[in-house]
């Protein structure tokens, strides 16, 4: 029964790493922490690359770092969405009646891309088995799809906290990511690639 699990990455990032000192994640050995009887036959992980801020150039770097760490791991494959920049009219929040124009940078692709390969696999019957590692309620379509139309069990996994779990991402099954599995699962603080040394960024 071949397993192939979706990790959304940046839904990933902001509900169980931000702030955390556990963002050196093994993503392998999560998923056989969470499914230690499946056959994982590949980890998708679905990401964009970060620019540098004024507040943080150097986020760019550890970022990459990062990929390039999952990137030794013959299982991991990783699918990179873009960042889109454009000027938007907001209130204010102190003034709501004050309208500015500011700069807001999305993300784009990432659940897209996340959403064709879950339906391209499972159309394809490359896996009995879809493990999706998000909590955007975008990705309920495909989900629903690939469940009804092909019979793939997916299993949905929570990085948020639970209480912001959302209602609307249904699989065959569902369950919390645990803050102490990411904790316990972290990659080597280095590895080795043919470009060299890979060194946990500090803080990380």
């Amino acid at each position: 029964m071949a397993t192939i699990v979706y990790v959304d990455g940046f839904n990933f990032y902001y509900g169980a790493l931000k702030g955390t000192p556990h963002k050196w994640v093994d993503l392998e050995a999560v998923c056989r922490r969470l499914m230690p009887r499946d056959d994982i036959v590949k980890i998708r992980y679905f990401t964009a690359r970060v620019t540098a801020h004024a507040d943080d150039p150097q986020r760019p770097v550890r970022q990459a770092a990062y990929l390039r760490a999952l990137a030794t791991n013959p299982l991991v494959e990783i699918h990179y969405g873009h960042f889109v920049t454009r000027p938007t009219r907001l209130p204010l929040a102190s003034d709501k009646s004050v309208i500015v124009e500011v700069l807001r940078t999305e993300e784009k692709g990432s659940d897209v891309n996340l959403a064709t390969h879950l339906l391209v696999d499972a159309f394809q019957g490359r896996c009995d088995t879809a493990v999706v590692i998000s909590n955007d309620s975008d990705l309920a379509e495909p989900v629903r799809v690939v469940q009804e139309e092909r019979g793939v069990t997916v299993q949905i996994v929570n990085p948020h906290p639970p209480s912001k779990r959302s209602r609307r991402l249904v699989g065959t099954a569902a369950r919390q990511l645990r803050k102490r599995v990411i904790a316990d699962c972290q990659l080597p603080d280095e590895l080795h690639d043919e470009r060299g040394v890979i060194r946990r960024p500090e803080g990380w």
